[in-house]
């Protein structure tokens, strides 16, 4: 993130935290681009989110991983060829997306066909990167910049941006999120009660190709998957109720985000260390959390009369 080699915070004048919240939080917000920052990393946070939760549940890591690899040609093709890297970013993971969708997921045995399917995609579409960064003939950085993104150097365009694509995909979501949750859940149960299983499978590889795009822009397409998983990941570590389940991806993302966010402004390390750290700390805490009240639960068992015997 913001070519995860770069910091606000250079060693001459390094911000000093100094524990007044206000003082520091007016200080950090005195410049545009920490404000857009905040701004891109709230949209981000909650998109992925939110279509993370679902990617976790649809067992679909695996592909999410590899559109944002696509990410990584289409953004790349676009600065060989001098034409919006945006283009390039939707383009190669709506592409890869329908590819995905159209030759994986057929019945129940459809897992290692998928995997298969997602694995050829991906290796296609690091082998196209690879090219057209070798046929690249400009600055490093530029190449660079793809894979570890520029999120501390986002314009106030790029959050309008940001926030009308954020607004479209969670609106899709919000639609199809009822039946699509009963046909990640028990898929051939919901065919056999009329919902169009490999339709809302399309529909949501398509939402995923476009989140990925989208978060691809700020995050590069090596970090976005940590957005993607992470946060999700824990939460339903946490709890099983979807609602609840839901809500806390949200809360632990925009959390690990913003908190990345604040560290990566007062020490001179990579943002995206930070960020992801935070998220990684949250899930090992949850898992945790999670064997302790597995082991209490054992714990406080009272003996069947057969184990007493």
């Amino acid at each position: 993130m913001a070519t995860d080699v770069i910091s606000l915070a250079s060693d001459a004048t390094s911000p000093v935290f100094s524990w007044n919240l206000l003082a520091d939080f007016q200080d950090m917000w005195s410049y545009l681009s920490m404000v857009n920052a905040f701004r891109a990393g709230l949209v981000v946070a909650v998109v992925c989110a939110v279509v993370g939760w679902f990617m976790v549940l649809r067992r679909q890591t695996f592909a999410g991983h590899t559109l944002s690899v696509a990410a990584f040609p289409g953004a790349s093709l676009a600065v060989l060829a001098g034409f919006s890297t945006s283009l390039g970013y939707f383009g190669f993971c709506t592409a890869a997306a329908l590819v995905i969708a159209a030759l994986g997921r057929r019945g129940r045995e459809s897992g290692a066909e998928e995997s298969a399917v997602t694995g050829t995609v991906q290796a296609f579409a690091l082998a196209c990167g690879y090219l057209f960064i070798s046929l690249y003939k400009g600055l490093l950085e530029g190449p660079t910049a793809l894979l570890f993104g520029e999120f501390l150097g986002i314009t106030t365009g790029q959050v309008v941006t940001l926030a009308v694509i954020g607004a479209v995909v969670l609106a899709v979501l919000a639609v199809i999120g009822r039946p699509l949750l009963f046909a990640s859940v028990d898929p051939e149960v919901a065919a056999g009660r009329g919902v169009p299983v490999r339709l809302l499978g399309t529909l949501f590889l398509v939402l995923l190709g476009a989140a990925t795009a989208e978060a691809s822009q700020i995050t590069g397409t090596l970090l976005v998957f940590a957005l993607m998983v992470i946060p999700a990941a824990t939460a339903q570590q946490l709890t099983a109720r979807p609602g609840l389940s839901l809500l806390l991806s949200v809360l632990l993302g925009l959390a690990a985000c913003w908190a990345g966010l604040i560290a990566a402004y007062y020490q001179p390390y990579p943002l995206g260390f930070f960020v992801t750290g935070f998220a990684f700390a949250a899930f090992v805490l949850a898992h945790l959390f999670r064997f302790a009240r597995e082991a209490v639960g054992r714990a406080g068992t009272p003996l069947a009369i057969g184990d007493a015997a």
